[in-house]
């Protein structure tokens, strides 16, 4: 069946999206001249920039992450595709301040690939350049093989933890460093309840049965681990809290930065009742929660469902976490 979108030309979705988001927020971003980045204006010399490259289709993701104390630059490619290297480049050398650049990459194939070929790019011309891959998603791969799992929603950490740490003023490997140690202390598992649908095709991109919710989602609607059948919002935090909590693992005494990212049709309602669960699970477990992000942040289309995350905090983590943006697309 055709799902109904609010659009023009299918042809010119990602064109006629940059338009209206460099429309919206003039003072803050602006693209550069013919290539697809969005960038910071006013960008500060003398630190180093922190970027990312991803596809589209998963607004606020990642343009609505650029911003003071957040990405310096987004390369975007067309509806889930990664940007090219020329355009991943073109973000990096835009973005070069005198103290080099950090590339975050969310762990697909095509990011990984484009971003490399970027960085070589870069270092040809003497561009001081480093790239950090980012891997979450607990049900791509099983643990011990975390290097091969997909880069998800609980990216979100390092986006706003490793940016604001450069705007301190770290140098290159110290930033990448940050960016490691977010990785390496966060995990992330997604439900999908409704399908989302390609604002290209307009067909499903995959199918649940009515009764029935798909744990381990990807950002794409890549397949599931698992299967369940739909039960309340107390019982699927208790499946996902004890994934997570198993996987890193997360133990008592800590304290962690939680995200319930919506992703795109979920209601606000949900997203604050699943919370409302995950905190109690996490307090019954000596865990310590510090300022949630609760909101849809990086949305497969409508697809309906709650990417859940954790990310172990220490000090530094936690100032960073905590201060303030002017990214459109984030806040906690």
């Amino acid at each position: 069946m055709i799902v109904k979108k609010i659009i023009n030309n299918p042809d010119n979705i990602v064109s006629d999206t940059i338009e209206g988001f460099v429309k919206a927020y003039e003072d803050k971003i602006e693209k550069l001249p013919n290539s697809n980045v969005v960038i910071r204006k006013n960008m500060e010399k003398g630190k180093v920039s922190v970027i990312i490259g991803n596809g589209s289709g998963h607004e606020p993701a990642c343009i609505g992450f650029v911003g003071e104390n957040m990405l310096t630059a987004n390369a975007y490619g067309g509806v889930f595709a990664a940007p090219s290297p020329d355009t991943l480049y073109d973000a990096i050398e835009a973005s070069e301040n005198g103290k080099g650049v950090c590339v975050l990459i969310s762990n697909h194939a095509g990011d990984v690939i484009n971003s490399k070929m970027a960085i070589d790019m870069a270092d040809d011309d003497d561009i001081l350049c480093k790239g950090v891959i980012l891997y979450d998603d607990i049900a791509s791969a099983p643990k011990g093989e975390e290097i091969e799992r997909r880069g998800t929603a609980g990216t979100l950490f390092n986006y706003k933890i490793t940016s604001s740490y450069a705007a301190d003023g770290h140098d290159l490997e110290e930033v990448a460093k940050m960016a490691e140690k977010v990785r390496d202390n966060t995990r992330t598992l997604t439900v999908a309840t409704v399908p989302g649908t390609s604002p290209i095709t307009g067909y499903k991109m995959f199918e649940i049965a009515d009764d029935e919710i798909e744990i381990g989602m990807g950002v794409h609607g890549e397949a599931a681990a698992h299967t369940m059948k739909i039960g309340t919002a107390e019982e699927i935090a208790k499946v996902m809290c004890k994934k997570l909590i198993e996987d890193k693992p997360y133990e008592k005494g800590d304290e962690v930065a939680v995200l319930v990212n919506g992703c795109g049709q979920t209601t606000y309602m949900e997203l604050l009742i699943f919370y409302n669960e995950v905190e109690k699970i996490l307090s019954e477990a000596g865990i310590k929660t510090y300022k949630p992000a609760i909101g849809n942040y990086i949305t497969t289309q409508e697809m309906g469902g709650i990417a859940l995350a954790f990310c172990k905090l220490d000090e530094e983590m936690k100032k960073q976490w905590s201060k303030t943006t002017d990214a459109p697309g984030f806040h906690i």
